[in-house]
């Protein structure tokens, strides 16, 4: 989706975020900056229906207006004096880590990006990574895009090629993420994951976003979301992320329900 937000789109950087609302009683949901437009103030957003207020999001039409959209939020990702970089995204992390990848590439850094999906159906921004990478690697859980695997398959694949890689980064599902961290620990490569758990007001302030890196606790929205992969607690993190699974799915279907009345 394509946001007119000229504010937001003339300071947006890589690996930021925006928090916005669907309508006035809505609640608050963080989106990465998948894209922008500082010309014409346009800024990207690329979203799942996971929830009531993505729900709302998918039925808005051209020419409509949500109400807030604040940002750019979060420090944008570290990516000077990079020659050599894997971007790796799985589903609809790819929206993250595009972005990445294109700001890389503008650099004059080499990028290999890997993309995993569940299958064909679900893939996303093939052609946008192909236009900003040196090299495209598509990979889906059943084989019918590119290879047949897992993102880490693919990313094992390249380093015992004998790719180097000065820096990692992967940005996906907390467990596609783990297992990224677990294969690069083992190669020594830094790594550098994005993190993005549940968030209200985009400051710190609340603390819903914490995490543990390092044994200690940060928050996501004023620390992150980029953090080394090699310190995140992932198995805390996914047991808190599970918490509203049940709250989310009856907030999706009272949306869907009241955007088909």
């Amino acid at each position: 989706m394509d946001l007119f937000s000229p504010l937001v789109g003339a300071k947006a950087l890589a690996g930021q975020f925006v928090i916005l609302r669907a309508d006035v009683d809505g609640e608050r949901i963080p989106l990465t900056v998948a894209d922008y437009d500082r010309d014409n103030g346009i800024v990207s957003i690329i979203f799942q229906i996971v929830g009531g207020t993505t729900a709302k999001l998918n039925a808005l039409d051209v020419g409509d207006v949500i109400p807030d959209f604040v940002g750019p939020l979060g420090r944008a990702s570290e990516l000077d004096g990079l020659s050599r970089v894997a971007v790796v995204g799985g589903g609809v992390g790819c929206a993250i880590a595009y972005p990445v990848a294109k700001a890389l590439h503008e650099k004059g850094c080499c990028v290999d990006s890997i993309a995993g999906f569940r299958s064909a159906d679900l893939v996303i921004l093939a052609d946008e990574f192909k236009a900003v990478s040196d090299n495209y690697i598509l990979v889906s859980d059943d084989g019918s895009a590119g290879e047949k695997g897992l993102v880490t398959d693919a990313l094992k694949k390249q380093i015992e090629a004998g790719v180097k890689y000065d820096k990692v980064i992967t940005i996906g599902p907390l467990i596609m993420m783990k297992f990224v961290a677990k294969l690069t620990r083992e190669y020594g490569i830094p790594t550098v994951c994005s993190m993005n758990p549940v968030m209200i007001d985009g400051t710190g302030m609340c603390g819903g976003c914490r995490l543990s890196v390092g044994g200690k606790t940060v928050f996501a929205c004023v620390d992150g979301p980029d953090f080394d992969a090699h310190l995140v607690d992932f198995d805390t993190a996914m047991e808190r992320g599970r918490m509203y699974a049940e709250f989310e799915n009856n907030a999706r279907e009272k949306g869907c329900n009241l955007i088909n009345a």
